[in-house]
């Protein structure tokens, strides 16, 4: 309650000890609703284009096992072209029985998605959690332009 009436006369005050919680109501209501429209602009997708890794390359190990799907979805694991359903086998003999070794797969840029999550899937059915995804290494490119060397055209120094 924010006040009380009265029922003595006179000029003494008497001090009200009740907490006025219509202030905090007021404001966890803002809040609320402050939150209940930022939350769904948290989950809009946004399109952006990432720049390249420069970051220095992870140590190779001595012996690499490399799984490579190729344009034609043909698999090779090292330089030996192998089916899929030997895929198992060959890596179980090639890895030693070791499913902590880490398999290093990949993929032709014009391979899809959905191919190359089946070859994911693969590795994991047989027991390979440790994949390392290959690709280029480059430079990031430059954000700003530079100044062009002045040309006879333009007639500028």
């Amino acid at each position: 309650m924010a006040g009380g009436i009265r029922e003595q006369s006179g000029d003494d005050l008497v001090e009200s000890h009740e907490i006025n919680v219509t202030p905090f109501i007021d404001v966890m209501l803002v809040l609320m609703i402050i939150f209940m429209v930022a939350a769904p602009l948290a989950t809009v997708d946004v399109n952006v284009d990432l720049p390249a890794s420069s970051a220095a390359p992870a140590k190779r190990p001595d012996e690499p096992i490399y799984l490579t799907l190729k344009q034609d979805l043909s698999l090779s694991l090292g330089n030996d072209v192998i089916s899929r359903e030997a895929l198992p086998a060959a890596l179980e003999r090639v890895a030693k029985g070791d499913k902590d070794a880490r398999i290093f797969l990949r993929a032709d840029k014009s391979v899809g998605y959905g191919d190359f999550m089946t070859v994911m899937n693969l590795l994991r059915d047989a027991g390979y959690l440790k994949i390392a995804l290959v690709g280029l290494e480059t430079l990031p490119q430059a954000t700003f332009s530079e100044p062009s060397a002045p040309t006879e055209a333009t007639g500028t120094p």
